[in-house]
């Protein structure tokens, strides 16, 4: 457990997706994460297998070689690369090259120069992940590595060289470091100790004349040749004296009749298993073995080696043996017998003797350990060659491993996190956060608890084993995502897999999904509505059909008198009460609609919201609160900190297909569906919803004085008002005949 961060260091932290992480961004930092407060860490523990991160690399940093990454592993390799660079500034400029002059160890920098020289690069200035990429290749052309192994090449004399040749000839050779096989220290002393006791063994039979009655050479083949018939030649005299005892047994000891019947009545070869087992020879009391004639012909060869290897020799010129004689026999091959077991080491006897002599008295034991003395001299040097590796390795990765561990700046500044395996490409959308899976049962029951919307496919490949990977869906819609679909997944190096979707996690995508949700799940109620009143018209159609059917089939028989319907007059009041109801319904609805004046398309809004609210404040308290820490902690990592997936954040993880800029779109389609107007008939609709609130005069007080319904019917209907006397001026009065003569003046 770390202590907190010396005051000396002054952290900067940034924030992404809604979570506070410190950062990292020259050498200073990297050194002060040994004291930065682990509760500051993003994650405390990470699988060192299921990531994209180099394997080796991180078997290098898991020290205790349990699979996993602890703190106090990061902060031992910190130190490790204190010591081995000139500057942890070089972690920062990740690569998989170093130069030597960043180098500060002397031992790795020594170590280093010599991998230069042995590929022959004496005059590099740097060395990389490629001149380590084959140990075999640095060290094949050098005598000695290290190792403590020494194949026949390292020899410099022919003597040595064919020494060492024939050693590993007759032993198990190890491999040495550059791919050869090789005699270690162990293999040669093992070689010259079995070689000492075969040839104490092989001597003793020439000092003990007793052991070999023949010559040494030709007791193989005489001990062979008994072993070969000993069981059978034993049975035989054993029978012979059994006849001995009771004449009587001889019937039974020869074998019945009745076998010989069951074998002469078959196909015969002289090597028949049948006639195997029949004895050497005809039993009788205390008879000798013929060895000419008589005997058992599946065993004559077996017997003429007999004699001609170990009965002749032995004991001379022989027509038949006794059991005394087949006593006398094994008697003295017993001695040689013993020995022959007791022989050590049979590989080594391969060389022969004289060639074992040679090598255990010739001094080329000393030689050899000399040479394999020598190359284990250099264990100390060429250890510091495989840190090289290391060195170049941690040059490449540490600081990769730093912004996947201590902070997440690769995942949230989305240059590819080591959890994510590679995009899956479904339904229109790339979702980058793909995680491997090794048991789904138990990754989808904490997963659940991230709040995301996951997809868990199988992906397959020709070639390669079947893999689980989960996809988080964090933009778009759940419409079309179901088990079943298929889809192509890339992983981190480009290559492409079969995915097929095989369970889903639900959770909400976006509020925009929300928002449409309730009106989805309308729309999906109507249809099962619609589906299951067709369903109830067919089975209505089809029970028509079949009372058709019954009645065509006895229309020849008269019909019984069917009971009058009476119609249910409060069925009607029923029915007209609710048409009335819904009606008023409706017209209410409208009139409190329109009675908003310029307000209305207000009051449409607040409807909406009314309807579609309490989904969107589910789904953005859900998704204010999804969390990558779950679905990292079912893989095996130890998240420190709530990983937020904010809504922008979440939604840059899943692309949405668009358009490339610059691209014309032809909106001509042959194959469209025909258009209906329904805007016609919606504009229809709303101008009779209008004409009837107007006419009832519910929109008087919302209009102008000219044209409110009231005023307008007053107009039209009443009278014109000179045709009721009613105009503001008075009539003028008629002016009586006059009297006088047209023409003439008044006076």
């Amino acid at each position: 457990m770390n202590t907190p961060a010396s005051p000396t260091h002054r952290w900067t932290f940034f924030r992404s997706g809604g979570v506070d992480q410190v950062l990292l961004q020259k050498g200073e930092d990297i050194a002060g994460i040994c004291s930065l407060d682990q509760k500051l860490w993003m994650a405390l523990g990470m699988p060192t297998r299921g990531v994209e991160f180099d394997p080796r690399t991180a078997d290098m940093i898991d020290a205790d070689h349990d699979g996993r990454i602890r703190p106090p592993e990061v902060i031992a390799a910190i130190e490790w690369a204190k010591n081995a660079f000139t500057s942890l500034d070089a972690l920062i400029a990740a690569a998989d090259h170093i130069p030597l002059f960043e180098i500060k160890a002397p031992a790795l920098l020594a170590g280093a120069k010599r991998i230069l020289q042995n590929l022959g690069k004496p005059d590099a200035t740097a060395i990389g992940m490629e001149d380590l990429a084959d140990e075999a290749r640095i060290f094949s052309n050098t005598r000695f590595n290290g190792d403590g192994i020494i194949p026949a090449d390292a020899a410099t004399d022919e003597a040595t060289h064919k020494a060492i040749t024939d050693i590993l000839s007759v032993t198990e050779p190890v491999a040495d470091r550059s791919g050869k096989p090789g005699l270690n220290q162990a293999g040669l002393d093992g070689f010259f100790t079995q070689a000492e006791a075969y040839l104490a063994w092989s001597a003793q039979a020439e000092k003990d004349s007793t052991l070999a009655p023949l010559s040494l050479e030709a007791m193989p083949a005489a001990l062979e040749a008994v072993d070969a018939v000993r069981s059978k030649v034993n049975d035989y005299f054993a029978r012979c004296r059994l006849a001995a005892y009771d004449a009587r047994a001889v019937g039974a000891l020869n074998r019945e009749e009745s076998e010989y019947l069951a074998i002469a009545a078959k196909d015969l070869t002289i090597t028949d298993a049948e006639i195997a087992a029949l004895p050497l020879a005809a039993i009788g009391p205390n008879q000798p073995l013929p060895l000419k004639s008589g005997l058992n012909p599946a065993w004559e060869t077996a017997l003429s080696t007999l004699v001609e290897k170990a009965i002749t020799p032995l004991l001379g010129a022989k027509t038949s043996l006794t059991a005394q004689e087949w006593e006398a026999v094994q008697a003295k091959l017993a001695p040689y017998a013993a020995w022959a077991a007791s022989r050590p080491a049979p590989a080594v006897a391969a060389l022969g003797p004289a060639r074992l002599k040679e090598l255990v008295d010739g001094g080329v034991r000393a030689a050899i350990a000399a040479l394999i003395a020598e190359d284990a001299a250099l264990a100390e040097e060429n250890a510091q060659i495989l840190a090289v590796e290391k060195l170049v390795r941690f040059k490449r990765d540490l600081f990769k491993l730093l912004t996947n561990y201590v902070n997440f700046s690769d995942f949230y500044r989305q240059n590819g996190a080591t959890f994510q395996v590679g995009v899956l490409y479904l339904d229109a959308r790339a979702c980058s956060l793909c995680i491997d899976v090794t048991d789904e049962a138990k990754h989808a029951a904490m997963a659940g608890l991230s709040g995301v919307y996951l997809a868990y496919c199988d992906i397959t490949r020709t070639g390669e084993a079947k893999r689980t990977v989960v996809a988080a869906f964090t933009d778009g819609d759940s419409d079309n995502l179901m088990v079943g679909r298929n889809g192509i997944f890339y992983d981190r190096k480009g290559r492409d897999w079969d995915a097929t979707i095989t369970k889903v996690v639900a959770n909400p995508i976006s509020i925009r999904e929300a928002f449409w949700l309730p009106y989805k799940k309308f729309i999906r109620f109507i249809e099962e509505q619609v589906a299951k009143r067709a369903q109830s018209a067919e089975e209505a159609s089809s029970a028509k059909l079949a009372d058709t059917a019954a009645v065509v089939a006895t229309a020849d028989q008269k019909p019984a008198a069917a009971p009058a319907k009476k119609i249910d007059l409060g069925t009607i009041a029923l029915i007209g009460a609710a048409v009335g109801g819904i009606s008023a319904l409706v017209a209410g609805l409208l009139q409190a609609m329109f009675g908003l004046g310029i307000w209305l398309p207000l009051g449409i809004f607040g409807i909406m919201m009314l309807i579609s609210g309490p989904s969107m404040l589910l789904a953005w308290l859900k998704l204010r609160n999804r969390n990558l820490g779950p679905l990292l902690d079912a893989n095996g990592w130890a998240i420190n900190t709530k990983a937020k997936l904010n809504v922008p954040f979440g939604a840059a993880l899943t692309k949405m297909a668009t358009l490339p800029d610059g691209s014309t779109h032809t909106l001509q389609d042959p194959f469209a569906e025909k258009k209906r107007p329904w805007k016609t008939y919606l504009l229809l609709a709303l101008a009779a919803a209008l004409g009837y609130l107007w006419v009832t005069g519910k929109l008087d007080r919302h209009l102008p004085e000219k044209l409110r319904r009231e005023k307008i019917s007053l107009e039209k209907l009443a009278p014109p008002p000179e045709l009721l006397g009613l105009t503001d001026e008075a009539p003028a009065a008629e002016e009586p005949p006059s009297t006088e003569p047209e023409g003439e003046a008044a006076p």
